[in-house]
């Protein structure tokens, strides 16, 4: 061995050895920190441990958990990924659908529908568990946010100014008597280079005076500050009276708060006193409480983990009588989820209890939602963008026209991590509201196209040659889901074990990503178009319909035709007829709405999809084909007349079925006049150079019909074949199809 090798070896040797030695320890204070929840001095730690082995799964795993907490959500994805692409959950379960949560809240929906797909299948074997659950709603969840995301409000979204917000992390709470109560997590002594510099740190409450144009210097209340301890979270009774807040203190470096109650008058705090034990379950955290009038009730809502929570952190509430005595606590179980339901505030002018949650529908993390209250609270609705974002988004509030939100979303004030701690966000709709111009109408109701419906076999009114039903879409949609377990069975029949497992996790995948998500398209669809004829508008939807190859083409679009129908029946009945006026032209402010169909069949569907009745596990059950069963609401466009297009054919396709190459394919169509005008027509509009079709009559009369031919060359078509012809009148844009379809065998 040479000098100089022994010299380098003895130099790096030594040195590997020494920092192996100090290996345990980073990891031991590491961990003691992240148990404090002081994440930012645990990270240091783990990162001077990932300097000396880098490589080790478990050390990788404590990272990515500790940036998660961190919030830094960029850094959690990468090492998530990188602990599962090691040990494919087999150490850490949970790593695939944290990395899941983590490309969400990156704003990675796509991705991380993917990766919660393939979360469900990994804990398919424990369903009750957590961890397949949490996948499943993720999965729906994140599917929605694609839709819901490009309808984002106009109006002001800023972060409010620097006399309340700092590095570190505030939480708004209320607007009263024209001062902001907030509470701020803040350290006696603070390093501008970090956001938390002293490990002694806590909430405490603060107030900042609001004038016209902004917020005065935030001072805390001294007389809501305890030593050693937290506050926060902060609401007024309903006279103004007594002041609710949250007292936290630290038990195993775990926060145990309790709700706790002040007089207030003459703009001063005091008597403060603690809740019962009818509030303050022991053993509890209970926390955020919420003054609301609930029916002329005042009444307690707030946030706890007691006994008959979901899990986590629930909601609860409880009438208050003379001020200081409780009644029985009841679960809010419209909120109630297994994730965390937190900060309620009641918005009473509207009648709504806005909270937040990380488990139903949303853009990631924490979102806002509300429920509407009339004699009982309704489902949890999502308030949208720009409230919420991929961020987490909790303590929403309103003062007058202004809404408030705090969030770690990027914009936040920060000085190591962008999305490490919270701010308070302002939104104000703009003042002077510019009405859309009609282009700009039609494209708020566009892009929220194409809305997808998907039915099982047959359906509606199976077996039957009608070309109308009275089926509601969302009627046979309750009753296609209900048929999950029965098309899991039939798909995965003849498999066993893991693939069987695929099959119907395949199956599921498919009616939360196309059947599941086509409804809460209709639903963001219906709203918007609502919005419109509200205003008067005049609209014609065109819906455009498919169909699996397994009946003959002329019976699909009959089925089709009757599909489309079931959409105009939910239209017609949602929310006790409020469309119908506008379905049948009488609405008193003129709006009009009118579904032109297009029942275009089996030629649409993909030719590869088993047509073979006696296989039914392929031509029913299979994913192939239940993707095909469909209609489209395709495009949008304003009504040029309130008149619908008086051509029409009962029978506008013709099956020519098997033809011999070389053979003339003739096919004889019916049109009729429907209407009460004479109508001329336009030249017949052929696209294609084997068609030969000339017009009987230039015009017809009301209510008379004739007889059309049209005949195809077949030398020059191979295989499966559609071909069509337009007929079109004077005086309008639309035009009716007739068209031919077959297969040309040699």
């Amino acid at each position: 061995m040479s000098r100089l090798y022994l010299i380098v070896f003895l130099i790096f040797g030594s040195s590997f050895v020494f920092g192996q030695s100090k290996l345990p320890k980073y990891l031991d204070f590491a961990k003691k920190q992240y148990d404090k929840g002081d994440y930012f001095y645990a990270l240091m730690y783990y990162e001077k441990a990932l300097d000396l082995d880098s490589n080790t799964v478990d050390i990788l795993w404590s990272y990515a958990e500790t940036l998660r907490a961190y919030k830094d959500y960029r850094k959690a994805e990468f090492y998530y990924d990188k602990v599962y692409e090691k040990e494919s959950g087999k150490l850490y379960p949970a790593s695939l659908l944290n990395l899941g949560l983590m490309q969400k809240q990156n704003g990675k929906y796509d991705e991380a529908i993917e990766t919660f797909k393939l979360a469900k299948k990994k804990y398919y074997k424990n369903k009750k568990g957590y961890l397949y659950k949490k996948s499943k709603r993720e999965l729906e969840s994140t599917i929605w946010a694609t839709s819901a995301m490009i309808d984002s409000e106009d109006g002001n979204f800023d972060r409010l100014p620097e006399t309340v917000n700092t590095v570190n992390s505030e939480f708004g709470h209320g607007i009263y008597n024209d001062e902001l109560i907030f509470s701020s997590l803040r350290a006696d002594s603070i390093n501008s280079g970090e956001e938390v510099y002293s490990p002694e740190y806590s909430t405490s409450i603060y107030r900042s005076k609001k004038t016209d144009v902004s917020f005065e210097s935030s001072e805390r209340i001294k007389s809501l500050f305890m030593e050693k301890l937290s506050t926060g979270n902060g609401s007024f009774s309903l006279d103004g009276t007594r002041f609710y807040f949250s007292l936290c203190s630290e038990e195993n470096f775990q926060y145990r708060c309790k709700i706790m109650v002040a007089q207030f008058g003459n703009n001063k705090w005091y008597a403060i006193d603690s809740l019962g034990s009818i509030i303050n379950e022991p053993g509890s955290n209970t926390t955020m409480p919420c003054i609301a009038n609930l029916a002329g009730q005042e009444t307690l809502i707030f946030a706890s983990d007691r006994e008959d929570s979901k899990g986590g952190l629930d909601l609860f509430y409880s009438p208050i009588r003379n001020g200081n005595q409780y009644k029985r606590v009841r679960a809010l179980k419209a909120a109630n989820s297994l994730d965390n339901d937190v900060t309620p505030w009641w918005d009473d002018a509207q009648q709504r209890l806005y909270f937040s949650s990380s488990w139903h529908n949303g853009f990631g993390g924490y979102d806002v939602f509300y429920m509407q209250y009339t004699d009982r609270f309704g489902k949890p609705v999502n308030a949208g963008q720009p409230m919420n974002s991929p961020a987490n988004d909790l303590y929403f509030f309103k003062d007058q026209d202004t809404s408030y939100i705090t969030s770690n979303r990027l914009g936040v004030m920060f000085s190591k991590n962008p999305t490490c701690c919270s701010d308070i966000f302002s939104f104000k709709p703009p003042k002077i509201i510019v009405p859309p111009t009609p282009e700009e109408t039609l494209a708020d109701l566009n892009k929220r196209l194409p809305v997808t419906l998907y039915f099982h076999n047959d359906v509606p009114n199976p077996r039957s040659w009608d070309t109308t039903s009275r089926v509601n879409y969302i009627d046979s949609y309750d009753d296609y889901t209900t048929m999950i377990d029965e098309y899991k069975k039939e798909y995965s029949k003849g498999l066993s074990g893991q693939k069987s497992n695929e099959a119907e996790e395949d199956i599921e995948d498919f009616f939360i990503q196309y059947v599941d998500k086509g409804v809460s398209d209709l639903e963001l669809f219906r709203n918007l178009l609502m919005e419109e004829l509200e205003k008067g508008a005049k609209i014609n939807i065109t819906v455009k319909g498919f169909a699996s190859p397994l009946a003959k083409t002329d019976y699909n679009v009959n089925l089709t035709k009757r599909r489309i129908a079931s959409l105009v029946n939910y239209m017609s009945e949602y929310d006790g007829g409020i469309f119908r006026p506008y379905l049948n032209g009488t609405a008193p402010n003129g709006g009009k709405v009118v579904f032109s169909q297009v029942p275009f069949g089996e030629y649409t569907a993909n030719q590869l999809t088993s047509d073979n009745p006696n296989d039914v596990q392929n031509s029913v059950y299979s994913r192939a084909a239940a993707i095909e069963r469909k209609i489209e609401i395709q495009s949008v466009s304003y009504l040029e007349d309130d008149s619908e297009f008086a051509l029409v054919s009962s029978k506008p396709v013709i099956d020519a079925g098997k033809v011999q190459h070389g053979e003339l394919i003739t096919g004889t169509f019916e049109v009729k006049n429907d209407s009460d005008k004479e109508m001329k027509f336009k030249d017949i509009r052929i696209p294609c150079e084997c068609i030969s079709s000339e017009l009987p009559k230039a015009t017809l009369a009301p209510g008379e019909s004739m007889k059309i031919q049209m005949d195809i060359d077949s030398n020059y078509l191979m295989d499966f074949f559609v071909k069509s012809i337009y007929l079109g009148i004077e005086g309008s844009d639309q035009e009716l199809r007739l068209y031919i379809s077959g297969t040309v065998v040699k």
